[in-house]
């Protein structure tokens, strides 16, 4: 990897996608683009409010995400099957503060980190991430899958969600050689909401905060993430998020890209909202621009809930990024 931007474009095929289907009835872009006719007064960019509203909201460019998310629930079950279910256990001080360890049987093995998504609001649940951690353990690395504060457990910040991630990191770093993991190797992963909040950790300043190396982390995978908060305070997720200045400041991940020590994949779907594939493209140029080693992958003709799903799959956009980002293989053998 080098400071240039390097693209890497993704078809979807049987091979690279084991449980994303695709959109019936038309395409999301279509849907999307209804959204956006007989504008009023801009509110940003060429957007009007309601535009501005779909462009954050996922679920207007992706009708069969009832579809993609019952495939998931089976996949998670059938992971648990194999894998058995995960140690529950806390990380922090709060009830908010606990995350799901699958250990992998190699000796000093990595350690990927996955932040889940639900506009900052849902997600969280034991087990729930089992179909992904099965990837990486058969790949040998240990998975971790952390809870948080929710946006509206925390009075509409986001402040609390993030400290207690930055503290999951910590605890991974300090209890590693516990479970068998290399301190020196934790990478992390996030999607959508959780590629907001892996891009937040990735700037995170860890030597001053916490008296851990300045490079803990040494990659991330920002999937379908926002990298700038200032036009997501104008859209509807104002209504549950109490955005202010400092917020948005603080907690976007395009404004403190100095702070950056890690090797970065930023990636996203052709059928997602215009505003998700537009924070991504812009995070990976800005991060380019900086010197920073950086890498955007470009899933053609996934969607937001599809893209994510890719994660599970050792062949998929995500799933292979990420192990070759670990310089991980997949295997079949049993654990």
């Amino acid at each position: 990897m080098t400071s240039k931007l390097t693209r890497r474009t993704f078809v979807r095929s049987a091979a690279a996608v084991a449980l994303a289907s695709a959109a019936e009835g038309g395409t999301s872009a279509t849907t999307g683009a209804s959204a956006q006719s007989a504008k009023g007064p801009l509110v940003y960019l060429d957007y009007d409010q309601p535009a501005l509203d779909a462009a954050y909201d996922q679920s207007v460019w992706a009708p069969n995400v009832d579809r993609v998310r019952a495939q998931r629930g089976a996949a998670i079950e059938a992971a648990l099957s194999r894998l058995g279910e995960p140690e529950r256990l806390p990380y922090g001080p709060t009830e908010f503060e606990r995350l799901d360890l699958y250990e992998t049987d190699r000796a000093n093995a990595p350690i990927h980190i996955f932040i889940h998504g639900g506009a900052w609001r849902g997600g969280n649940g034991f087990g729930r991430a089992a179909h992904r951690a099965e990837v990486f353990v058969r790949s040998g690395a240990h998975f971790i899958a952390p809870d948080y504060v929710l946006v509206q457990d925390a009075e509409g910040s986001l402040f609390p969600m993030v400290e207690q991630l930055r503290r999951a990191v910590v605890w991974a770093y300090q209890n590693a050689a516990s479970f068998g993991g290399d301190s020196n190797r934790i990478y992390l992963s996030g999607h959508s909401a959780g590629g907001h909040l892996a891009g937040v950790l990735l700037v995170t300043d860890w030597l001053k905060r916490f008296d851990v190396p300045a490079d803990i982390v040494k990659g991330g995978l920002c999937a379908s993430g926002m990298f700038d908060l200032f036009p997501v305070s104008l859209s509807s997720r104002r209504e549950y998020v109490a955005f202010n200045d400092q917020m948005i400041e603080a907690l976007s991940p395009l404004r403190h890209l100095d702070k950056l020590n890690a090797q970065v994949v930023v990636s996203y779907g052709t059928a997602e909202s215009p505003e998700f594939q537009r924070q991504s493209r812009e995070f990976a140029q800005a991060l380019a621009n900086a010197g920073k080693r950086v890498e955007l992958l470009v899933g053609e003709g996934y969607n937001h809930f599809e893209i994510q799903e890719t994660l599970a799959n050792p062949l998929g956009l995500l799933g292979y990024a990420a192990l070759e980002q670990m310089g991980l293989t997949w295997s079949l053998r049993a654990q």
